[in-house]
């Protein structure tokens, strides 16, 4: 096991979209570099290894992600996989990456480094009514390089801060970087898009309630327990539309949404893809008919061998396409 600093470089300051889509002003005060440290580990059935990065996020803690990349120097495409997360710390990547690892060899054997990343664990309905955070001078105990938050940092500003800190990889093409993220993750993607610009989006039934100001409370429709957004037009009496496009205008990134037939929430999957469109946006729509939530991310067997279904394979090679177009087009 070896541990190493890897190389960083200042993120640029500028005016970002807020969650609730009020323009937030450049920070006044500057943010540390995106950096990380890194342990590297072997992958077990697989002879390409993993570096375990702490990143460093915007309130100076870091959160865990595990970087793969094909031999050689680079610069190399990337993707980064996501599903729900926000728990479990390097312990939980860890499993995700060797469950993962017989699909991830086969999108390293294409030309990409693949990153599994985690982040903090969601506040729920904090990104509705939260401001864009900032750094500020700390007026109170003074001296150089002393800062102070505005705002508590989401887990989507720790998405934001492993987009940026892949950025200053030496290996990575800083202009070719993906995201494919199921659930929680997928709705992540487009919280992000909304203010950073990055290659392409695969949001895989994305539970995009939050971003879509879709109500989740005591009144939204259920069975049991359960929300029934099935129906894309009682999603669209429950959604805050207004709310949503200002943040859907923002979005610069190219996004394929997945969508899955019998799910619960296929109305917000298909409504996301339906409004980024209304706004002008690059949205492209699919949906497949299978029985399992986040059917293209491919595990590997009990008896470890990797055997998709042709579902799942159909779904895998229309995203892999997807950003075979838009990460290797230069």
């Amino acid at each position: 096991m070896k541990e190493k600093a890897l190389p960083s470089a200042r993120r640029p300051a500028g005016a970002v979209r807020a969650g609730g889509g009020a323009r937030a002003i450049a920070p006044t005060a500057p943010e540390r570099p995106p950096h990380a440290y890194v342990v590297t580990r072997p992958v077990r059935g697989s002879d390409t290894p993993m570096d375990l990065a702490f990143v460093l996020t915007r309130d100076e803690i870091y959160v865990p992600v595990a970087i793969r990349k094909p031999p050689g120097a680079g610069p190399f495409p990337v993707i980064t996989m996501g599903r729900g997360d926000g728990r479990g710390g390097f312990p939980h990547v860890e499993t995700q990456v060797e469950r993962l690892a017989a699909m991830q060899d086969r999108m390293i054997a294409r030309g990409y480094v693949v990153v599994y990343l985690n982040y903090r664990n969601e506040i729920p309905h904090l990104y509705e009514r939260g401001d864009e955070a900032a750094n500020l001078p700390d007026d109170v105990s003074g001296g150089d390089n002393r800062t102070l938050k505005s705002a508590p940092s989401l887990d989507s500003d720790d998405f934001i801060a492993v987009i940026r800190y892949l950025e200053t990889l030496p290996y990575v093409d800083r202009n070719a970087i993906g995201a494919v993220g199921v659930s929680h993750s997928g709705e992540m993607i487009l919280k992000a898009a909304a203010r950073i610009a990055f290659a392409a989006g695969v949001a895989i039934e994305g539970a995009s309630h939050e971003f879509l100001g879709v109500n989740t409370g005591p009144t939204a429709p259920r069975k049991a327990d359960e929300i029934q957004y099935q129906d894309i037009a009682v999603v669209k009496k429950n959604a805050d539309k207004a709310r949503a496009m200002r943040r859907i205008r923002d979005i610069r990134t190219p996004i394929l949404h997945i969508g899955r037939e019998r799910d619960h929430l296929q109305g917000i999957f298909k409504l996301a893809h339906e409004w980024m469109l209304e706004a002008g946006k690059d949205s492209t729509w699919a949906s497949f008919d299978h029985p399992d939530h986040g059917f293209p991310f491919i595990y590997r067997q009990p008896d470890g061998s990797y055997r998709p279904d042709p579902v799942q394979q159909q779904a895998f090679d229309l995203f892999m396409e997807f950003f075979d177009k838009l990460l290797k087009k230069r």
